[in-house]
């Protein structure tokens, strides 16, 4: 059976963005995948245009999963977003627990993803397809990695139908987390993140702020091709490809593609991955 696949896009700011990001949906809806998520700012931050973005590409081919993010976000407004969504006929979430917004102070009332997970489904039943995050490198706040899987199991617990992980460029991480998760009984589908490498200082500074690690070879090659832009973008589609062929091997169930809002280089890896 072929590895399904999807896309992540984040809300445009500017009325370029949003029209420059209509044209990379209908390029990137050619390669068949199930669905698109679109990601919620901190606290809410970019609540109006994701929302703006959602109602842009809701049927318009493949189904949009909006992010739910709860820090710092009280409960009648997350009710709110729920009722928008059900009314507008979505049934995919991505349930985080998000950033806390500059400045401020206090967790809200639904301080974690599983207090997220547990209200939707109190207020939703099981209407909603749910997905949380995974970190098969550990969540860069947890205290140790034995906690971040207990973490995660709860929010399975809570009512989440799958996961989407961090990306992550070693593959032993993510089957080492299969393995552990499996131990607590829970089987729910883990969906890899794959973030394509097009930029040496955008990934570093990514994976500096997330908690993901750029493995010693994939950092000394990007700054030995110093500003070669074409041979950073080869040498990563190249190391993607690969780490994605593995995860396939080994029995990853799809694949979920940060796109950066861009049509290229996802979809070369997908195609040259016999995915389109």
């Amino acid at each position: 059976m072929a590895t399904s696949i999807s896309f992540e896009f984040f809300p445009p700011k500017t009325d370029v963005g949003a029209e420059k990001l209509i044209v990379v949906h209908q390029e990137l809806q050619q390669l068949n995948p199930q669905y698109f998520s679109v990601t919620y700012g901190a606290g809410g931050s970019t609540r109006e245009r994701t929302l703006s973005t959602i109602d842009a590409l809701h049927g318009q081919g493949a189904p949009v999963a909006p992010h739910l993010s709860c820090i710092g976000d009280d409960k009648a407004r997350i009710a709110e977003l729920l009722d928008i969504y059900k009314a507008k006929g979505i049934n995919r979430l991505v349930a985080l627990r998000g950033d806390l917004p500059s400045g401020q102070v206090g967790l809200g009332e639904l301080p974690y993803a599983t207090d997220l997970v547990r209200f939707i489904r109190d207020h939703s039943g099981d209407y909603f397809h749910v997905e949380v995050a995974a970190y098969p490198e550990m969540h860069p706040q947890a205290s140790s990695f034995d906690q971040d899987i207990e973490r995660f199991a709860e929010k399975v617990r809570a009512g989440a139908n799958a996961a989407i992980t961090q990306f992550f460029f070693n593959t032993d991480s993510y089957f080492y987390f299969i393995d552990r998760i499996k131990q607590l009984g829970i089987d729910a589908p883990i969906i890899p993140g794959i973030m394509p490498i097009t930029n040496a200082s955008n990934l570093i500074r990514f994976a500096d702020s997330t908690g993901a690690e750029i493995p010693r070879w994939i950092r000394k090659q990007l700054a030995a091709y110093g500003d070669d832009s074409a041979s950073i973008r080869a040498f990563g589609h190249e190391v993607v490809v690969k780490l994605c062929q593995r995860l396939i091997e080994g029995g990853a169930p799809a694949l979920h593609f940060y796109t950066m809002n861009q049509t290229e280089p996802t979809r070369q890896l997908v195609k040259d991955l016999g995915l389109a």
